[in-house]
């Protein structure tokens, strides 16, 4: 009888610690790092931003609570790791290297690589003028020069003899005449001195005119484009351009794996507004970081509108939630994230901070 009562008491102690602890709150210690509009820290020291507010979602779900301790981004990856912290609430982009060390969440964002760069004011007197003695310009006219020579070399072979008056009188002179006939046939000026007289001469120039109505409206609009500059331009247009330029990134984040991988030389600062103070006092020529995170902060660092985001993307980036290895509430996390990235409430806090919805 006694053993019925020992083994009764075992059951029910089982089920009210089972009970208990399935019902009991839990207690991380979150670090994080300022990145925005992802994280933001106002003067207050309150937290807000993309990753936050999703973070205070998912908690909410867990029924967890959380108390936040700010790093920076080395700081932040070393605290997860030695289990200092148990989970990173941060735009982290999830990179095979650090999976070596971390666990990390199903992403709950897709970004990318951008480039900053600085852009200048060009004297526009000396934009034309460069864009005259370009070689594509140059190309063209000579092109053109070389087509009116050689229809009116074809027109002297046919007039030199028949027509020497207008065509003949020597090569010099007849070659010029000819030159001079297909300049102001093709202009459409047509002063009336010079005419072909015989049939081929005369096919000739039929054919001439049509073509040079062609011919003219495409060197009138090579013209215009020569004319027609930016005022704003910028040295920097793409990945290749980063090869001959001053490249700055952010030290310990994932851009500087890309720009290893593609052997781009780089100096690194302490945080993105760092290195946009750098590029805006002509200490480097771009930044590779984060684009959403680059946009946000040159609108707010920028005051005289001379940087910009190149409309390029380098490399996907996916950002998730890092977790120290063998986590126990990954898997809970995983389940609650995946229904909140797509649920009404993650979408309008996207629309919130970046003014669209992806």
């Amino acid at each position: 009888m006694k053993t019925k009562y020992i083994i009764f008491a075992i059951i029910l102690f089982t089920s009210f610690e089972f009970s208990s602890g399935y019902n009991k709150k839990l207690n991380l210690k979150a670090g994080t790092k300022i990145a925005e509009p992802f994280v933001i820290k106002d003067k207050s020291g309150k937290w807000s931003g993309i990753t936050i507010e999703l973070w205070e979602n998912i908690a909410d779900s867990l029924n967890a609570g959380y108390s936040f301790q700010e790093y920076d981004l080395s700081g932040l990856l070393d605290a997860v790791e030695t289990g200092n912290v148990d989970i990173a609430v941060a735009p982290l982009t999830i990179t095979a290297s650090r999976e070596k060390n971390l666990d990390f969440s199903h992403p709950y964002f897709i970004s990318g690589l951008g480039i900053a760069t600085r852009i200048k004011e060009s004297n526009v007197l000396m934009k034309v003028l460069d864009r005259f003695l370009s070689y594509d310009f140059l190309r063209i006219v000579f092109f053109l020069l070389l087509l009116l020579f050689l229809v009116g070399f074809i027109t002297w072979i046919f007039e030199r003899k028949k027509n020497a008056e207008q065509f003949g009188d020597g090569k010099t002179k007849g070659l010029g005449s000819s030159f001079w006939w297909a300049a102001v046939t093709m202009t459409t000026v047509g002063y009336g001195d010079k005419v072909p007289k015989t049939a081929g001469g005369r096919i000739i120039g039929l054919i001439w005119m049509f073509a040079g109505l062609i011919i003219i409206s495409s060197f009138t609009a090579a013209i215009a484009s020569a004319l027609t500059v930016t005022q704003l331009e910028s040295q920097i247009q793409g990945l290749s351009d980063l090869y001959n330029a001053r490249v700055g990134t952010v030290a310990a984040s994932s851009s500087i794996d890309y720009l290893n991988g593609k052997n781009i030389r780089h100096i690194t600062y302490p945080s993105v507004t760092d290195a946009i103070e750098a590029l805006s006092s002509n200490k480097i020529d771009a930044v590779v970081y984060d684009s959403p995170i680059l946009k946000y902060k040159i609108i707010k660092l920028d005051k005289t509108g001379t940087l910009k985001v190149l409309p390029v993307t380098l490399d996907p980036l996916y950002y998730g939630f890092a977790l120290p290895q063998n986590s126990k509430v990954r898997e809970k996390l995983n389940r609650v994230l995946l229904n909140e990235i797509v649920s009404q409430r993650w979408k309008k806090i996207l629309k919130n901070y970046l003014g669209e919805v992806e």
